[in-house]
């Protein structure tokens, strides 16, 4: 069940301004999940937008941090589910043993759920009645698998500094370590990537690896970028900036792998490589702008 909670204008005094909304989704065995959104009449594409690692349960990084809504008011409505902190936006094998969250996520579930929603709404617009995912950071590798196993609802895919190839041997790593400090920074204690996908030899990783799963994408809108790393105008908070180059660095290359993998395989697929960036919300709204602006969500 959902409902909505309120609804109204996004910028006053415009008659043609989208409206913003907020409405609850449950079941999947979690807690009621917020979806925030922003629309008007005759736009021509819904994005789902996924947040990043440390996703909190008020808002949307995305609403907090970025101008995203503005895209409402130039043709593509705007649906941010919000939470899943440390969750991959995936079904977990198991609820994280050693957490204080102590249900099993199912993110996988709750997004369809959220689909079967917006549809009752009428936001499945466009010529194919499909929608465009996007994600940053942890948001990025989700959008990429959930369209590609779901491409009868998803028709563009869009990651921003994703680690396209969590599967890499070390990546395995970095993604256990990540988890874990993720849980112990908002307080709820680790979480446990064997939790997630199983150990680091359950063909689970593989399942969920954007490089792997590849041809599951072939024919599909599909976008990806990430920046160098290097500090840029965005970069005004050093502690984020010092944090944020290495993360940056791996997912560029991660990023590159996947570009190299669809070159090979003969996927089309459009870029996006600024020249400065870190991995910083300020360079991911660049991004979101100069994919829209060049047509991608058509």
């Amino acid at each position: 069940m959902a409902a909505i909670v309120g609804i109204g204008s996004v910028e006053a005094g415009s008659a043609n301004a989208a409206s913003f909304g907020r409405f609850y989704v449950s079941g999947c065995g979690m807690p009621a999940t917020p979806v925030d959104m922003w629309t008007r009449w005759g736009n021509y594409k819904t994005v789902i937008a996924l947040d990043g690692l440390r996703a909190t349960g008020d808002v949307s990084g995305w609403r907090h941090e970025t101008n995203i809504q503005r895209i409402a008011n130039t043709g593509v409505n705007v649906v941010e589910p919000v939470g899943g902190l440390a969750s991959f936006y995936t079904d977990w094998n198991a609820a994280s043993p050693r957490s204080k969250v102590r249900y099993r996520y199912r993110w996988t579930c709750r997004l369809n759920t959220i689909i079967r929603e917006l549809d009752a709404r009428g936001l499945a617009v466009g010529p194919r009645a499909k929608y465009a995912m996007m994600g940053i950071s942890m948001g990025g590798n989700a959008a990429m698998i959930f369209g590609a196993y779901h491409r009868t609802r998803i028709s563009h895919i869009f990651s921003m500094s994703g680690f396209l190839n969590p599967s890499a041997p070390t990546m395995r790593t970095a993604v256990r370590l990540a988890l874990i400090d993720a849980g112990l920074a908002a307080g709820v204690g680790p979480f446990s990537a064997d939790a997630m996908w199983g150990p680091p030899w359950d063909a689970r990783w593989i399942d969920n690896d954007s490089v792997a799963q590849l041809q599951r994408m072939r024919g599909m809108r599909i976008r990806v970028g990430a920046a160098s790393g290097l500090w840029g105008p965005h970069d005004t908070d050093a502690v984020g900036s010092v944090k944020g180059t290495p993360l940056e660095v791996i997912s560029l290359a991660q990023t590159r792998t996947f570009e190299a993998a669809a070159a090979i395989q003969g996927i089309r697929i459009t870029t996006d490589y600024p020249v400065f960036g870190t991995h910083q919300w300020g360079y991911w709204q660049d991004m979101l702008w100069n994919a829209k602006n060049r047509g991608f969500f058509r």
